[in-house]
């Protein structure tokens, strides 16, 4: 990528982030590439902002971000002419609700972690005692 006007056509997009060119078609359709894209015959181009542009909807992404998250970011971005002074509060406040959200989920499997392991103690206590009959270890557990 030397030149800043320089075109790339999609499969050299897909490989160079290593997604799909149906990925790619998909964030077009769904409204989160903007209507920047320069088309010659059936080949599409992109330029490095839109390349930009993808690497930033693959970070949301990874960061859990929802699509219908990001099409509201992306809607948001084009209204306010791409000023990012507009969408970096809406990014935070959605980015926010995921860490409570994944707080949420954290709790819930330290707690599951804590019943399942206290439910195997109890298996491994049962199956200590000599005159217990092993078939009967799932009956006679108590549950978590």
């Amino acid at each position: 990528m030397s030149n800043v006007n320089e075109k790339f056509k999609i499969g050299q997009v897909a490989r160079q982030l290593e997604i799909s060119t149906r990925t790619i078609r998909y964030y077009e359709e769904v409204g989160l590439m903007g209507d920047n894209r320069v088309e010659s015959g059936s080949i599409r181009f992109y330029s490095k902002a839109e390349i930009l542009r993808l690497r930033f909807i693959l970070k949301l992404k990874e960061l859990g971000i929802t699509l219908k998250e990001m099409k509201k970011i992306a809607v948001n971005y084009e209204l306010n002419n791409q000023a990012t002074d507009r969408i970096l509060p809406q990014l935070i406040d959605i980015l926010d609700s995921n860490l409570k959200g994944i707080e949420v989920k954290i709790d819930n499997l330290t707690a599951l972690r804590t019943d399942i392991n206290g439910y195997r103690r109890r298996i491994i206590d049962l199956l200590q005692q000599p005159e217990m009959d092993k078939s009967q270890v799932v009956n006679e557990c108590p549950a978590a």
